[in-house]
């Protein structure tokens, strides 16, 4: 079991009790470590089990919480960026959006080594009806023309891969968030939306929050700083319904063993 592994289960350990909080009972932190591996492991196995789901069984295994904010978004007609922590099953999401309501849907990856992994990735990705985007120099322009066509972007933003994201605070401590969903809100005033998909009882809950204020009030470099710390408290609101579900093993505060590194 992933659990035992001790780097991972450490990390996991720290990040919870930043979470909970300093006073949270060493037992309930335990508990709630290994749900999050049972939960990432859930993950995994409803995942790879999408492609082979009929419409219907899409739709009856899915449940959204504001999605009026997303149609109100795209009829706007600069697009949609969804900024989403690593929580649940949000590719559940993002097919129910693409085969049951018609939208397309653009979503930016990690890129993954092995090369061959990660072709494995994206075509799975793509059998499931979105456009995936490599994390890379290249990923601004296509999403930009993603937002253009009146997309949904999905960003998922909890961890600095680049090492050159915005200072912000995250459950009380120091760290970095990616600068992508302020700086492409920013500039393509496509509406910037937090949000999060749960496991829930027979399928996944979509949450969806609120617009952030990202109209421009000061300089490219205030903006983007301003932008991110809401996007981190949104973050924290979201996590904390379920904490068990942040499927987040690396390191990702200055203070965590290794970080830093993005092989992690």
């Amino acid at each position: 079991m992933a659990w035992r592994t001790p780097d991972q289960r450490d990390q996991v350990l720290r990040t919870l009790r930043r979470v909970y909080g300093p006073c949270v009972d060493d037992r309930r932190l335990a508990r709630s470590m290994r749900k999050l591996f049972v939960s990432y492991g859930r993950y995994w196995a409803l995942s790879l089990r999408l492609p082979s789901l009929s419409p219907e069984e899409i739709e009856r295994g899915h449940d959204v919480v504001g999605y009026e904010y997303v149609e109100a978004a795209r009829a706007g007609g600069r697009g949609v960026i969804l900024a989403l922590p690593h929580l649940g099953g949000w590719e559940w999401s993002a097919f129910w959006l693409t085969r049951i309501k018609g939208v397309p849907v653009t979503a930016v990856v990690e890129a993954l080594e092995p090369p061959e992994l990660f072709e494995w990735f994206t075509n799975f990705r793509r059998s499931l009806g979105m456009s995936i985007v490599p994390v890379g120099p290249d990923a601004a322009r296509q999403v930009l023309a993603a937002l253009k066509r009146n997309e949904v972007v999905c960003l998922l933003a909890d961890r600095d891969l680049g090492g050159s994201g915005v200072e912000v605070e995250l459950f009380g401590e120091k760290t970095r968030l990616p600068a992508g969903p302020a700086a492409l809100s920013l500039r393509s005033r496509a509406p910037l939306l937090p949000t999060a998909v749960y496991f829930a009882d027979g399928g996944v809950l979509g949450v969806v929050q609120p617009p952030l204020d990202t109209a421009r009030r000061a300089t490219l470099r205030d903006d983007l700083a301003r932008v991110t710390a809401e996007l981190a408290r949104a973050f924290e609101d979201l996590i904390r319904t379920a904490p068990e579900q942040w499927h987040l093993v690396q390191p990702n505060w200055p203070s965590d063993p290794g970080y830093g590194g993005l092989d992690g």
